[in-house]
């Protein structure tokens, strides 16, 4: 079942936010159908609102609406994963060398207390923590780069990287060691930032996003025909 609390926002953006959470954070699975009938009851809205969600979802590459048989959250691919991250790393690189130059002292420490919680989130062995750590730290270094430009680059690829980075922190077939190269590298991203190196911060991030990448090729790899999403 998946539900919407009705507030002031559009119902549109609370019925593909809904649907955008359940995709990333795994409640729908990558090749799951997702079924209008079962949906417009969960949710208690229209079909016509819900298609108009999917249209939105299927823009961001979320979703597939195929022919006769409606909409598929899509599966992962090795050339999707590289041409991501590689993206990825350019411009959450490129983010991470402005914040280094130019935030202010509030986003200095919201990200430095992101940092933290993220690092004893992998420590802990608490993945849920560790995504939502990691979540909150590239939006927070994002947001204090201050380039509008930067971040609309980036809102175009959020909801996959959520979904992907979803899938690389909570796949029970994860490499042993990585958490503690996760935040390893998170932490000398932030030594980076703290420290006002432009040049080091944006070489730590496009380092971690390789090193991420890498891990969902593995993954993929060992799990040819689809990857579970929380997995």
């Amino acid at each position: 079942m998946l539900e919407i609390a009705k507030h002031a926002a559009p119902l549109r953006q609370q019925v593909e936010s809904a649907l955008r959470q359940a995709i990333i954070n795994g409640q729908f699975r990558p090749g799951q159908r997702l079924t209008e009938r079962e949906l417009t009851v969960s949710m208690g809205v229209s079909r016509t609102l819900l298609r108009e969600a999917f249209r939105q979802l299927e823009s961001e590459g979320l979703i597939t609406v195929i022919p006769n048989r409606g909409p598929i959250v899509r599966e992962l691919s090795k050339d999707e994963i590289q041409d991501l991250y590689a993206i990825r790393a350019v411009l959450e690189g490129l983010a991470a060398r402005t914040f280094a130059e130019k935030a202010n002292d509030k986003h200095l420490q919201l990200l430095g207390q992101a940092a933290a919680d993220t690092i004893a989130a992998y420590k802990a062995g608490d993945p849920a923590g560790a995504l939502e750590g990691k979540n909150r730290f590239y939006d927070i270094l994002i947001e204090g780069a201050g380039s509008q430009s930067l971040s609309m680059m980036l809102s175009t690829l959020h909801a996959r990287i959520q979904q992907w980075r979803a899938i690389g922190i909570t796949h029970p077939q994860r490499s042993p060691g990585r958490s503690q190269e996760a935040a390893d590298g998170m932490q000398t991203i932030w030594l980076a930032i703290l420290g006002r190196d432009a040049v080091a911060a944006e070489s730590a991030t496009r380092d971690e996003a390789r090193r991420g990448a890498a891990e969902l090729m593995r993954l993929l790899e060992d799990a040819p025909v689809k990857l579970i999403a929380r997995a």
